[in-house]
């Protein structure tokens, strides 16, 4: 580095301490923006990964049904967006007819419905609001390949018990222990038995397939009969007799499907990677208005920096008479504010970086986000905060390097 640039650097670093709130005022967009590209990306990075190791622990051959319907570009309309997995929460358009058609489909070893039971759950003088009940058959362990921690789940002679196995947190909050096996419940009138407690489900955040941890499974037949066959049925599992002919049994069940329901294709039959799709379609949309956001930020940011330098030069115009009155070049003042300008931007992108770390450590920590550190989105916001400067810094070191000397050196 030549002397004269360590000499702007220097200047630069002293302008910047010597109006420290002028200049954190002035940074505030470039961090802003810098902040949130950073900390969105890791978090999209985190939920797809999340994402990707949940549908690994459900296996590579996993079949979902769902209610709605796919249209072109990936993008998907009507219900169904709010789960990355599951489609939970959407309206059922799925009927236990359903259920039979895929049955008869051919080409599954398992099929499991998973619906929801609305009411509140009583154990002992308590009532929990807020507990998901889920109706499912004996497949869903084979579908969801999740194992029963304590106890069993029920088989084909308790299809029509009153009968349960529940999520570990569900044993903690309700029982108050972990292994509440024959502790009983009341829901709608009906008392069930804990017959077993699931091992620990991997979790996805914006997902309510997070809460099967909190869930209560009862058998679909007992469902059926508890609602009068008004269980919402808002997926259906299915795995493949071949994990390689999962294309085959997905095209069978979209045509019997499609037979079942007058020629309408008002259902997804999804694969493992179309699942994943989906739940990428959904970041992806997330994620592009965030950034949106942050390049609004940064333009305001910019647009901060130029006019602080274009104060600065006006406040230094006799310093920068003095200097062209003694030999500097009209290149060497426009590359002194541009430095300036480059150090205020890039200064500000360093304290959005580490910021960014901070928030994506706090999230990973306390919350059920596991973002996941971008390189790449840090080198980009990096030089995007470097480009700014320049940017945003050119037209006041323009300015600057075309006064006369004779001029600046008369301004007061």
């Amino acid at each position: 580095m030549s002397a004269m640039m360590r000499g702007n650097v220097r200047m630069a670093l002293s302008g910047v301490r010597s109006a420290k709130w002028r200049s954190i005022l002035t940074m505030t967009g470039v961090i802003v923006g810098i902040v949130a590209v950073v900390t969105v990306v890791g978090i999209g990075e985190g939920v797809k990964r999340q994402v990707s190791n949940q549908l690994d622990h459900f296996g590579t051959d996993l079949i979902t049904v769902r209610p709605g319907q796919t249209a072109k570009n990936n993008s998907l309309m009507g219900a169904g967006n709010t789960d990355v997995i599951f489609g939970m929460g959407s309206v059922s358009g799925l009927t236990n007819n359903d259920v039979e058609v895929i049955e008869h489909a051919g080409g599954a070893r398992a099929v499991a419905p998973l619906g929801v039971v609305t009411g509140s759950v009583q154990v002992d003088s308590k009532t929990f609001n807020d507990v998901p009940v889920l109706a499912a058959n004996r497949y869903l362990p084979e579908a969801l390949n999740q194992k029963v921690a304590f106890g069993d789940f029920w088989g084909e002679k308790n299809e029509t018990a009153a009968t349960a196995v529940i999520g570990k947190d569900v044993a903690a909050d309700l029982f108050e222990e972990n292994v509440p096996l024959g502790r009983t419940f009341t829901l709608r009138g009906q008392t069930f038995v804990v017959r077993g407690v699931f091992d620990g489900f991997d979790s996805v955040p914006f997902s309510p397939t997070g809460n099967f941890d909190h869930s209560i499974f009862i058998p679909y037949q007992t469902a059926a009969a508890l609602t009068h066959n008004d269980a919402g049925l808002y997926t259906v599992l299915v795995k493949p007799d071949d994990p390689n002919n999962i294309a085959s049994t997905v095209k069978g069940i979209t045509a019997n499907l499609r037979e079942a329901h007058g020629g309408q294709q008002d259902f997804m039959v999804l694969g493992p990677h179309q699942t994943m799709e989906t739940g990428s379609h959904v970041l992806k949309l997330l994620t592009t208005w965030i950034v949106a956001v942050a390049a609004i930020s940064l333009f305001i940011g910019g647009v901060g920096i130029m006019n602080t330098m274009l104060l600065s030069v006006t406040e230094r115009m006799h310093e920068i008479g003095v200097r062209k009155a003694i030999g500097a070049t009209s290149r060497q003042i426009l590359g002194q504010f541009v430095l300036e300008a480059t150090v205020l931007s890039v200064v500000g992108g360093v304290i959005g970086i580490a910021l960014a770390l901070a928030v994506d450590g706090l999230l990973y920590t306390y919350s059920d986000l596991k973002p996941v550190i971008s390189w790449n989105a840090i080198g980009i916001a990096f030089g995007v905060s470097l480009a700014v400067g320049i940017i945003f810094g050119a037209a006041p070191a323009i300015k600057a390097s075309r006064k006369d000397p004779i001029e600046a050196l008369r301004h007061e």
